[in-house]
């Protein structure tokens, strides 16, 4: 192939993750990058902000009607779960081909390893990294699936998983690429479910699994249809969704269970914070990074 074809998203930098699963999921691209951003640990090292690149080859979607017509469909989606048009950006696009320099290649060298708290840490596939003593180590190609462990909101659930260790059984609800899951068995749980109400995601997850060398039981399902308890719950979801599903998370908690509760803007945690008063949940702590905020909570 002697060109390839760049798809340019303007966005809120908020969403960027949302935006890229779609792109991943409904035009089967082969990698996204926000503009040029390079990131060493958590610092951004250079950006041009609120544009997605999404590189387009043979096997995408590349009829512009059609993009369009996707895109608008899955703004819609997200406007119904609460996001505004400021949330979302404007969702304007441009398209270009242009000459093969071996794209891939070089979208890779904007990923290096990430350290997404003191003790873990995600390593691209194609990278070789000496841990530290005790540290996780996870490996995953960001190109592969949405959830690559640089967003704030994972980080703010992994914060929460190290904050109240000690569990044995763990539940990630909307698992999505895994991730949470995968450091949950390596933190020592004997029993790790995952559930997410994306078919495609299933078969990822349990790949990066496999990758990383860990059992983890990946299901694709929703919350209201899962039978057992946990000590720990993990939901980085919507802050919409959260309110709508809180009783079937409450429900997942064991009597000394803990839930972390993430995925959520800080303007919009009164729709969250709401839901916990209104299913008798207590908030043992609330941490922020940016712009999104978490709670953990127990039952009262």
């Amino acid at each position: 192939m002697n060109t390839y074809f760049e798809l340019h998203i303007s966005i809120n930098p908020k969403i960027e993750d949302e935006v890229s699963s779609i792109c991943f999921e409904r035009l089967n691209c082969e990698g996204v990058v926000l503009a040029e951003e390079k990131y060493k640990d958590l610092e951004m090292i250079s950006t041009t902000e609120g544009t997605l690149k999404v590189f387009l080859t043979e096997n995408s979607v590349k009829d512009i009607d059609e993009i369009k017509s996707v895109l608008k469909e899955e703004r819609e989606f997200l406007k119904s779960q609460g996001l505004s048009d400021d949330d979302l950006g404007s969702w304007e696009i441009s398209f270009e081909e242009k000459e093969n320099e071996d794209w891939s290649k070089k979208w890779k060298e904007n990923w290096d390893v990430t350290h997404i708290s003191d003790n873990v840490v995600i390593v691209p596939s194609w990278l070789e990294y000496t841990p530290k003593r005790n540290e996780i180590v996870i490996s995953l190609d960001p190109g592969h699936a949405f959830g690559t462990g640089t967003h704030q909101t994972t980080q703010l659930c992994v914060k929460a998983m190290e904050e109240y260790p000690g569990f044995k059984s763990v539940a990630d609800i909307g698992t999505g690429s895994g991730i949470l899951a995968i450091i949950a068995k390596k933190m020592g749980a004997d029993y790790v479910y995952g559930c997410d109400n994306d078919p495609d995601v299933i078969d990822v997850a349990k790949e990066n699994a496999q990758k990383n060398g860990v059992e983890c039981k990946f299901e694709y399902n929703t919350a209201d249809k899962v039978d057992d308890k946990f000590d720990f719950v993990c939901a980085n979801i919507l802050h919409n969704v959260l309110y709508e599903i809180m009783p079937d998370l409450k429900r997942l908690m064991n009597d000394n269970g803990k839930m972390v509760l993430s995925g959520i803007l800080d303007e919009k945690k009164d729709v969250v914070l709401q839901a916990i008063e209104e299913n008798n949940l207590k908030i043992l702590k609330t941490n922020r990074q940016d712009q999104w905020v978490s709670f953990v909570v127990e039952g009262k």
